[in-house]
């Protein structure tokens, strides 16, 4: 299934269809590594281990994908921007944002949280750092993000929560590779005009600030 899949996966990059690509070539490892694990020869092991070194060498660093969301345009709820990077290896997720404070940011993280719930992927742990409310609504923000917590322990998904008075970064990560960077982090929606307007729940129909999105694929980080 491995040798098949980095098949594919060389298919496609001669096809310049990157994105799919790496994919595959992250499928292919991952098999790879599942095979290392259950091999008990250590020569066959030292071959597979080649293999997959010379797979990372191959697939590291090919793609750079850059994604300008205009003023007021719609249909870039989350769903949107990250579905297609959420394959179902991904177990671990990692979230900068400093701006997850105030009630509707706290909205979008756990809009966030959804939809890894609901998969395809598999995700067991998110970690999320972000800034302390420097107001009066740090109670608030403090108890709401325990109750997301709370609330994904039900699913089977610890939250980690870290806070820091220098973050200045927004990046996501996901531990197939994937690395996206938003402007604005997840706040990047406007207010809707009001509870019963069209966007207050489907974010796909929310107008949104201008803002760029950079998607990266970083280097597999698995032991081999």
């Amino acid at each position: 299934a491995g040798a098949d899949t980095v098949k594919r996966a060389v298919e496609l990059d001669l096809a310049s269809r990157f994105q799919e690509s790496l994919v595959c070539y992250q499928e292919g490892i991952d098999l790879l590594l599942q095979v290392v694990k259950a091999t008990k020869d250590e020569a066959k092991k030292q071959r597979f281990r080649q293999k997959i070194s010379e797979l990372l060498s191959f697939s590291d660093g090919k793609y750079h994908k850059q994604i300008r969301i205009e003023e007021n345009a719609t249909g870039f709820g989350y769903e949107k921007l990250f579905q297609e990077y959420l394959t179902e290896i991904v177990s671990e997720v990692w979230v900068e944002d400093p701006y997850i404070r105030h009630v509707h940011q706290l909205y979008n993280f756990l809009r966030f949280c959804e939809m890894l719930v609901k998969g395809p992927c598999k995700v067991k742990t998110i970690h999320l750092l972000t800034s302390y409310d420097e107001g009066s609504g740090r109670n608030q923000q403090i108890n709401g993000l325990e109750e997301i917590q709370q609330s994904l322990r039900n699913y089977g998904v610890t939250l980690t929560i870290a806070f820091s008075s220098s973050i200045h970064d927004r990046e996501i990560r996901f531990n197939n590779g994937w690395m996206i960077k938003i402007g604005r982090g997840l706040d990047y929606f406007k207010k809707p005009q009001g509870r019963f307007s069209i966007g207050y729940c489907d974010f796909d129909l929310r107008p949104c600030h201008e803002t760029t999105v950079d998607v990266f694929h970083t280097k597999h980080t698995k032991k081999m």
